[in-house]
């Protein structure tokens, strides 16, 4: 039996188009109007033979940190699929969606921190506090945070940054629709996942919508993109609990029913 618990109201997603079809179905299994507008692109770097040989020298590290799914996926792509070499590291996954892209693949978590989901997360992990002259390998995005390498480096380590994807401004199609969409009263909200796809709705929205938009709700993962879109201009801008489409779900519903506070 279908829930009913969003009536029909309309929830634009702007997850990148591969990682949005679960939030999506839950959406609709809520009796919601699912909407997916991509705000950020993901694809591999060019750099396949340098990925591949850096993979195949784990053994020099300590550690080895995946800050995304999307880190593990191009990594694991950019390995022709063979995870050998990962199955002998320490690994530390920045949080439950992305340990559990790396149990999917049959590797194991040696740590995720208990409470949070980002940089300050893996940071605060009591392994992490004494590592001087410690080897630790970051497997992540192009442009990605600076926070969690510096902060190892200041802390004696010694700290290389293995960037597997990029995340692109996609190109805007079917412009007037999703504008329509927009301005439709049965719109409720917006969901964003990162500071990027934030910036980016912006940037391809703002010119014909800025008013529209930033009356919209929305529903992002951290304070951390709150505090960005307040200083936007956006109004109504309320947290989830954590990242997961589940609590993104929860959070979309209380929105809607008029039960929540930002």
């Amino acid at each position: 039996m279908c829930n009913l618990a969003l009536k029909n109201k309309t929830i634009i997603v702007t997850r990148p188009s591969q990682q949005a079809k679960n939030l999506l179905n839950l959406i609709t299994a809520n009796s919601g109007i699912a909407i997916s507008f991509p705000t950020l692109e993901i694809s591999p770097v060019n750099k396949t033979a340098a990925i591949k040989h850096k993979l195949q020298n784990l053994k020099a590290y300590q550690w080895l940190i995946f800050t995304s799914s999307n880190a593990v996926n191009f990594a694991v792509a950019a390995n022709n699929g063979k995870i050998t070499a990962f199955k002998t590291m320490p690994i530390i996954a920045i949080g439950r969606a992305t340990a559990q892209t790396l149990l999917n693949y049959g590797l194991k978590v040696t740590l995720m921190p208990a409470n949070g989901f980002n940089s300050e997360a893996i940071l605060a992990l009591p392994e992490l506090q004494n590592i001087q002259q410690q080897r630790i390998l970051i497997v992540r995005g192009v442009g990605g945070r600076a926070l969690l390498a510096q902060t190892l480096i200041n802390r004696g380590a010694m700290v290389d940054n293995l960037e597997v994807y990029q995340r692109q401004l996609p190109k805007l199609v079917n412009e007037s629709n999703i504008l329509k969409v927009l301005q439709q009263p049965q719109c409720k909200l917006i969901t964003i996942t990162s500071v990027e796809c934030l910036q980016n709705l912006v940037l391809m929205l703002k010119l014909k919508t800025q008013e529209t938009l930033l009356n919209l709700p929305l529903i992002v993962i951290s304070n951390r993109i709150k505090n960005h879109a307040l200083q936007i201009g956006f109004k109504q801008v309320y947290v989830s609990a954590n990242p997961a489409d589940e609590a993104v779900l929860e959070t979309i519903i209380t929105v809607c029913n008029g039960e929540g506070s930002d």
